[in-house]
This record gives C-alpha cells, structure tokens and sequence, in this order.
C-alpha cells in the first residue's frame, strides 16, 4: 500500500458528462491505498484461504429476478465481445456485452479460457459482494468515490488527465484504454486488447498503478446524481435484465437493484465512446453484476 496524505481538492468536472457536474471543494482524509488493483494472484489466495465462490459462481435465485427465463439463471458474468462491425452507440449495450454461462473470474471470457498467463492482471467478473468480502478478509474498506477520485488525481488537482491535460504524453499512452472505433475496430495502439497487467503503464504523482484505464473499480459509494437533473447510462448490460425483454431493455436497470460508483475507466474506454478515463468520470453499476472489465482496491484509513 502507499500512504496518501489527506486533504483539499476540486472534485467533479464542468466540462464533461451530466453525472460529474458541479466541479465542487471537497477533502479527502489520510489514508492507505493499495497500488494496484487486486490482482488475479492476490484474490486466487484469498479464495484458497476462505473457500470464497463468486457471485458470477453461483446459481441465480429465481425469485430475485421474476420472469427470467430459466437458461437465464445459470451461473454466468458479463463478457465484452466486439462487434463485427459499426452499429448504433445509442442502442443497447448487449450489442457488445454477452451474458457468458461459465464466465468468472477463473475465466474471464468463458468456459476455456484461464488466468494461468493473467496472474498480474487485476481480477474481474467481481460483483460488490465479492469485493467486500475480500476487504474484510484483508482488514480493509472499498475506498469512497471522494477518496478514490483525490488519490487518482496524484497532486495534479487542475488536470483533465491524472498526468495532464493530454490524453497521450509526449506521444506516449499512459493508460490502457481502447484506440479506433468502439466496440468493433481497437488499432491497439497501447498494446493490449483486453486488461494489462498492473504496472505496465506509469504511476501518477502518488506511485498508484491503474488508477485510471485497464478496469473500472468500485467504491464504497450508492450511485446518486450530483447535478439535479442529470443522468448517467449504465456502463453494461445487468443481470437485472433477465426477463424477456432484455434485448431491448438491456441498458435499464430493472427490479430495484441498487447501484455504486464505478471510478477510473477501463480498457474499453474510447474517445468515440466513454472519455471516461479521467479522475472525475463516474459510472453506475448494479451490484448484482460482475464483467470482464470491473475490478477494485482497497484502502485503510489512518484512523482504522
């Protein structure tokens, strides 16, 4: 962990999204921060001292999701699959995600595949549940949208960028996001078509790792809007969506599953897209709901 001296910032931004509207003071408290995401290596002990099974591991309570057809409630997780070509952004996100049956965090995208060569990967297709029972067993918290969004910004608190105001430095990418036309065409300029490992990208002013770009982390955070008013989208289809009107309601959030704050961006991230590779981008994500591309860390306060 590295330690991350609390104190003031501006948080939010005025020149993006609805959802990071006002740019507003805030203070972050002291507090120690995992430098990196948990990792493929760091969950798979975990498990192997608790026993933990994955929400994604799990069959689904029918009774959680009325009208879900039975196929529907096998164990399953959320799996990005491009598209063969263009199609309309503003259509349903199951254009590009696929509610993969065998998908978890063994593998990530589904029956065959593996993390024998991801073991420096952050771990994905981790719903909250999952996520909070690893903090405990670690002796540590998820990190509140207001002291993941302080430490990610590294001291730069004037930036559009945890590096700067430019999305590349010196030509240089300087996080794992998508490059080309999203979801179908990624020129994989910064090398990776899916996650990273961590730390292969440079650390921002406080020696954090993939604070921004490779997986979105969740935080400790309920969604809510900060601007009256405004919305924003969810990032992927949810397991919420089980019924039979999930191809055209793949983007709506339905049966009152409650949402948190997603930071940071993932490698799914494009300019054409979701510029959500910032420290002020925020997103919304149902709990019950894990993906090839969210991941987490964790803190412990100075006071703990």
């Amino acid at each position: 962990m590295i330690w991350i001296e609390g104190g003031d910032f501006v948080m939010g931004s005025d020149h993006h999204y609805p959802e990071e509207r006002p740019s507003r003071a805030a203070t972050a408290p002291s507090f120690w921060m995992d430098r990196t995401p948990v990792t493929n290596r760091q969950f798979a002990r975990f498990v192997e001292e608790t026993g933990h099974r994955t929400v994604a591991e799990l069959p689904v309570d029918p009774a959680d999701y009325p009208g879900a057809l039975p196929d529907r409630l096998a164990p399953a997780s959320l799996v990005f699959r491009p598209s063969e070509g263009p199609v309309d952004l503003r259509g349903p996100a199951s254009q590009w995600w696929a509610l993969v049956p065998g998908a978890d965090w063994r593998h990530p995208t589904g029956p065959g595949s593996s993390i024998k060569a991801l073991a420096d990967h952050p771990v994905v297709h981790v719903a909250l549940a999952d996520v909070e029972a690893y903090a405990a067993w670690a002796g540590a918290s998820l990190p509140t949208e207001t002291e993941w969004e302080y430490a990610a910004r590294g001291g730069l608190h004037d930036t559009e960028y945890a590096w700067g105001d430019s999305l590349l430095k010196n030509g240089r990418h300087m996080a794992n996001t998508w490059q080309g036309v999203f979801p179908h065409q990624n020129s994989n300029e910064d090398g990776w078509r899916r996650t990273s490992p961590v730390g292969a990208f440079p650390p921002n002013g406080y020696g954090l790792v993939d604070m921004i770009g490779n997986v979105w982390e969740w935080t400790a955070d309920w969604w809510g809007v900060v601007g009256e008013g405004s919305q924003s989208p969810t990032c992927c289809t949810s397991r919420a969506s089980r019924g039979p009107d999930e191809a055209s309601h793949a983007d709506v959030p339905t049966h009152g599953i409650p949402h948190r704050v997603l930071k940071g961006g993932s490698h799914l991230c494009a300019p054409s897209y979701c510029r959500r590779y910032r420290p002020a981008a925020r997103h919304s994500h149902a709990i019950d709901t894990s993906t090839s591309h969210i991941s987490f860390r964790c803190i412990i306060r100075a006071e703990a």
